[in-house]
């Protein structure tokens, strides 16, 4: 019994690893690709490669630099915060005076048909959020005193996002203003 379990164990082992061995690439490629269009998404138009240059901070945030001519053109910031339904991972990008240029959710588990909605490019918060600048305005739903619209029956994923925009804003005035050059 003992050669026999442990002859089951061993080969499961072999086969786990392989399949880790050869999933692990295309997985990490998968993810890089998912990255790159999320920078693409929330930052003007670049020249370099942002995702060979990123810098992740203790708290998990990431910033990635986008350039034009060797000139900071704009910051795309990764962070996460809790929605209703678990973790939110968004990436918001700043134009290098701090204003919000645009925002990609990168992972959600929202309700489907309520905070889901927030992946949609056309939502209130994330249309609203644009071009503002956390500095001067007010990044919060409107039933808190902010300048943003919740999406309707989705208030706390609405919390959620503009908690994560501007924790994100936080990382870039902690962490990019004053750096255009680095």
């Amino acid at each position: 019994m003992v050669l026999v379990l442990s002859g089951i164990c061993l080969v499961c082992s072999a086969l786990l690893g392989t399949v880790y061995a050869v999933t692990k690439a295309p997985i990490e490629a998968s993810e890089l690709a998912k990255v790159n269009a999320a920078i693409s998404a929330v930052t003007p138009a670049f020249d370099n490669i942002p995702s060979e240059d990123v810098r992740t901070l203790d708290d998990g945030a990431q910033i990635y630099t986008s350039r034009m001519g060797g000139q900071v053109v704009g910051y795309a910031i990764k962070v996460s915060t809790s929605g209703f339904g678990g973790p939110l991972t968004i990436m918001v990008g700043f134009t290098p005076d701090g204003t919000v240029y645009n925002t990609s959710v990168i992972s959600h588990s929202e309700t489907p048909g309520l905070g889901a909605k927030l992946v949609d490019e056309n939502c209130a918060p994330r249309v609203q959020v644009k071009g503002k600048n956390p500095s001067t305005n007010k990044i919060s739903v409107a039933k808190d005193g902010g300048e943003i619209d919740a999406i309707t029956a989705s208030t706390i994923t609405s919390r959620a996002f503009l908690k994560g925009v501007n924790a994100a804003y936080e990382v870039f005035k902690n962490n990019c203003m004053d750096h255009e050059q680095e």
